[in-house]
């Protein structure tokens, strides 16, 4: 049987404000894909997107330019995240997650690709990327999503303003912590 995801794990960039937090969430996703969960990440922006976000707000480069700036942001995370976690393996399109869980790898998505060829998403600040790992979800058919944030609130007041367009019907949410990490990829 072919493996599938089962959970997206959505690593917000409040973990690279520190090593301990990033290490933390790294060992998690370790256990998670030495017990064969079948699990996707997909990295947020962080500090990545911020720098874009301060360009923006110093010239002005537009929604469409600030958009792909950010979405390659995320690519930089995750290119961060798989060179500090053994198992993983930096993904570009939908195949390839499937071809890192068949090798008992961690699919870690750098979507700017995958993106950039379907374009499905408004280009605002408005989405970020929850919301990118909300479609991303869907596409892949996850069960669940798990958003790794720096504390624990009402979903609406953690997530951005087209999170509840982008997430897909009757798709489980949970906020994690990093040290609720391990807890909810527990959790069926």
């Amino acid at each position: 049987m072919t493996p599938r995801v089962d959970t997206v794990v959505k690593v917000g960039g409040s973990v690279l404000a520190a090593p301990g937090p990033l290490d933390r969430v790294v060992r998690a996703l370790e256990t998670a894909v030495a017990r064969g969960d079948g699990i996707a990440v997909v990295p947020g922006g962080g500090p990545f997107a911020d720098a874009v976000r301060h360009v923006d707000a110093a010239l002005d480069i537009g929604p469409d330019a600030a958009h792909w700036m950010a979405v390659l942001g995320m690519d930089q995370h995750a290119l961060l995240i798989a060179s500090r976690t053994p198992h993983a393996r930096v993904v570009e399109h939908p195949a390839e997650v499937t071809g890192a869980l068949v090798h008992g790898r961690l699919p870690v998505l750098a979507p700017y690709r995958w993106l950039r060829a379907r374009d499905p998403l408004p280009h605002s600040w408005d989405t970020t990327s929850d919301s990118i790992a909300a479609w991303a979800a869907g596409e892949l058919q996850a069960r669940r999503l798990i958003l790794v944030k720096p504390v624990v609130a009402e979903q609406s007041t953690l997530v951005d303003a087209y999170f509840d367009r982008a997430l897909p019907n009757g798709m489980q949410v949970v906020i994690a912590d990093v040290a609720g990490l391990t807890e909810a990829l527990r959790a069926t």
